[in-house]
C-alpha cells in the first residue's frame, strides 16, 4: 500500500502535527507513506518538498490573497478565509507518484486550488481539520450557509461587498464532481459533513487523530514542576493554543470569566499559558500566570502537561484539539465545554469535566470538581491515560486508516 499524505506543512500548526503523526503511525504499521508538503521543518527524509522554480513567489501570493480577502471584500474580519484560486503543479506531481491513495489534510488555499483538488485521479481520502471542505471560503463559521446552500438571500448581516463565500462554494460544487472519502477526527465534524449541502451524500468516517503514547506519557508531577521551575505545592491549570489568547474561537475570554468566579475559592491557584510570551502590559486575572513562550518540541510540552493538574480547553468551536489529546496521554484531565469535538476527548467526570456550552459558572464548577481532593485527581489521571491509549494511540488509529485505504483503493 503506497499512500501520498498531502499537507501544507509537516509540523507547523495543529493540523500539520496531526497529519505528521498519522503519517508516521502508518509507516510503523508497514504502509509506504510519504508526506508531500510546501513547508518542511522536521528534517525528515519521509517528507518531500518540491524544488520548483517560482514556488516561493506563488506561495507568497497565495498567502497575500488569503490574508487580504476578508479586508478587501468585507467578508467579516472574525473569520479566516481561503478562496483557493491559484493553481499549482501538485495535481501532476501527485497523479504521477504511483500512490494507491492520495490522502489530503490541510491543503486549503495555501497549497492547492479548488480546481487542483478536482484534478486528482487516484482514490482520495480527505481528513478535514476544519470546516473549509464543505463551506465557502471560511475555515470555521457559526453561520449555516454550508448546511442550506450559499444562496443570495441567506448571507449574514456582518458581510458586505462581493460574496466571496458564495462564489467559492459554487466553484467547489462545479469542480468537485466525484465524491471523495471524507474522514473527520470528531463526531461533531462528521455530523456537519452529513448535514452539508455539498457533501451530504459523500462517504464519511470518524477516525481520531493519533498520538504516540509511548513517547507522550506521564512524568512525575513534582519532577516536571521542578524541571520547569514551577511551584510544586499549588494547583496548576494549563491553557494551550498558539495565539489562543487572541483567537475568539479558542475562548480565552470565557476562561477568564470562569477564573473570575473562582476568586478567593481556590487558594494558591496558578495558570500556565503555553504558546505565548508575556504581554507588554500584564492583565490581572486574579491568579499568578506563567507564560511559556512558543514551544517547538514534544518533550517540553510533555513536561508542561504532566506538571498541570488540569488542562482547560474553553473553545467555542473546535474539531479535535491536539492539546486535549496530548493532555490525556500525559494523564492530565481536561475541562472543556460540551461542544464541537470536545466530547470525543472528554468523558464527563471520568477523564475530565464537560461544562454546559459557554456557561462560565459551570466551567468554574468543572475546575473546582477536578481539583477536589487527591483521590479524585489520581482517578482522573489513571482514566485519562487509559483513554488515550485505547482511543488515540498510533496502532489503533493507523489500523483504521489502513482498512479505509484498502476499501477505497479496492486492495486486499
Amino acid at each position: 500500500m503506497k499512500v501520498a499524505q498531502v499537507s501544507y506543512s509537516d509540523i507547523d500548526g495543529g493540523a500539520a502535527r496531526a497529519a505528521y503523526r498519522i503519517h508516521h503511525a502508518l509507516r510503523e504499521l508497514g504502509v509506504d507513506s510519504k508526506m508531500h508538503v510546501v513547508n518542511a521543518d522536521a528534517g525528515d527524509w519521509t517528507v518531500c518538498k518540491p524544488d520548483l522554480a517560482g514556488v516561493n513567489t506563488i506561495n507568497s501570493l497565495r498567502n497575500f490573497l488569503g490574508a487580504s480577502s476578508t479586508r478587501v471584500l468585507h467578508t467579516g474580519n472574525k473569520v479566516f478565509h481561503s478562496s483557493a484560486i491559484l493553481s499549482s503543479r501538485w495535481p501532476q506531481r501527485l497523479n504521477q507518484s504511483g500512490s494507491n491513495v492520495i490522502h489530503l489534510h490541510w491543503v486549503n488555499g495555501e497549497m492547492m486550488s479548488i480546481a487542483d483538488i478536482g484534478k486528482l485521479q487516484q482514490p482520495v481520502v480527505w481528513t478535514l481539520h476544519d470546516m473549509w471542505g464543505f463551506c465557502g471560503a471560511e475555515h470555521y463559521t457559526e453561520d449555516f450557509r454550508w448546511r442550506d446552500g450559499y444562496l443570495r438571500n441567506n448571507r449574514p448581516s456582518h458581510e458586505s461587498g462581493f460574496d466571496l463565500n458564495r462564489w467559492t462554494w459554487h466553484r467547489k460544487m462545479k469542480l468537485w464532481r466525484l465524491p471523495m472519502h471524507i474522514v473527520t477526527p470528531s463526531r461533531w465534524l462528521a455530523d456537519c459533513v452529513r448535514q452539508s449541502a455539498m457533501m451530504r451524500n459523500w462517504p464519511v468516517s470518524v477516525i481520531h487523530n493519533a498520538i504516540d503514547t509511548e513517547a507522550w506519557r506521564q512524568i512525575d508531577k513534582t519532577l516536571a514542576r521542578r524541571i520547569l521551575r514551577l511551584p510544586t505545592e499549588v494547583p496548576l491549570l494549563l491553557f494551550g493554543a498558539i495565539f489562543g489568547t487572541r483567537a475568539p474561537r479558542k475562548g480565552f475570554d470565557l476562561l477568564i470569566d470562569a477564573l473570575d468566579h473562582l476568586r478567593g475559592e481556590l487558594p494558591g491557584l496558578e495558570l500556565v499559558i503555553v504558546g505565548q510570551l508575556a504581554p507588554r502590559e500584564s492583565m490581572n486575572f486574579g491568579f499568578p500566570i506563567h507564560y511559556t513562550g512558543h514551544l517547538h518540541d514534544d518533550v517540553s510540552l510533555n513536561l508542561f502537561y504532566s506538571a498541570a493538574d488540569a488542562v482547560i480547553v474553553p473553545s467555542r468551536q473546535d474539531n479535535l484539539p491536539n492539546s486535549g489529546v496530548e493532555a490525556l496521554a500525559c494523564g492530565t484531565p481536561v475541562v472543556a465545554f460540551n461542544t464541537g469535538g470536545l466530547p470525543d476527548i472528554v468523558e464527563h467526570e471520568k477523564t475530565g469535566y464537560l461544562a454546559r456550552p459557554f456557561d462560565t459558572e459551570d466551567l468554574a464548577c468543572g475546575i473546582r470538581w477536578v481539583l477536589d481532593g487527591v483521590e479524585r485527581r489520581l482517578m482522573l489521571s489513571t482514566e485519562s491515560r487509559q483513554a488515550a491509549v485505547a482511543r488515540f494511540s498510533c496502532p489503533v488509529v493507523a489500523d483504521k486508516y489502513l482498512q479505509l485505504y484498502k476499501a477505497v483503493a479496492h486492495c486486499e
